[in-house]
């Protein structure tokens, strides 16, 4: 787990730099397009450092990952496919270099999409199943933009601000926490992750 500490590190590095904030804004952006890290490490970070802004970098948080979204749900609606209906460059280079996604994940997603709709992008904005997947995925199988704008707009921000509340509620003690056991807390992260997918999977077989 060395490398994944020391992006821990280097991710709590912002925290200490007056474009934290803005750093917690383009990772919450990109995170709901094609990048790996989720923002909360940041957003943890910042919201410890100063309790009484958790809300605040909860909110910044909120708009970064949501306008990410859309711009996932763009790159779904309007470049995924060609004009034969194929998957273009784009796709396939998505599918090839940007862990988490891949066609048979897509397809299974398409599914889901069929019977859940509203609660498919719900669960993954709050829980630790890869977001960019299904921004992306709810443009490509043109899901009704106001429902996905307004799941998205619930689900992020009820993670985020469920996050800067119990640090805004126990602050130094979560901190102790997440230290001590943050080998423990990677893993169980990582688990999390897996069975996300592997929830995925189930649903939509």
């Amino acid at each position: 787990m060395n490398w994944f500490r020391k992006l821990y590190d280097w991710i709590i590095g912002w925290s200490e730099s007056k474009y934290g904030p803005l750093a917690l804004f383009l990772l919450a952006f990109i995170e709901s397009i094609f990048f790996p890290i989720p923002p909360d490490i940041l957003l943890i970070a910042l919201a410890l450092g100063a309790s009484g802004k958790a809300f605040k970098y909860a909110f910044i948080c909120t708009i970064g990952s949501v306008l990410g979204a859309f711009v996932g749900y763009y790159i779904g609606n309007v470049l995924w496919l060609t004009s034969t209906g194929e998957f273009s460059s784009f796709a396939n280079f998505f599918f090839t270099n940007v862990p988490g996604f891949s066609l048979e994940l897509y397809e299974r997603i398409r599914s889901l999409f069929i019977e859940w709709d509203f609660w498919v992008v719900f669960t993954a904005g709050f829980t630790p199943i890869p977001y960019k997947v299904f921004t992306i995925s709810s443009g490509a199988f043109e899901i009704n933009l106001a429902m996905f704008a307004i799941a998205s707009l619930i689900s992020r921000g009820a993670r985020f601000f469920l996050i800067s509340w119990l640090i805004w509620k126990y602050g130094s003690s979560i901190k102790m926490f997440i230290e001590k056991y943050f080998n423990i807390l990677a893993l169980a992260f990582t688990v999390l992750l897996i069975g996300g997918f592997a929830l995925i999977k189930y649903l939509g077989s």
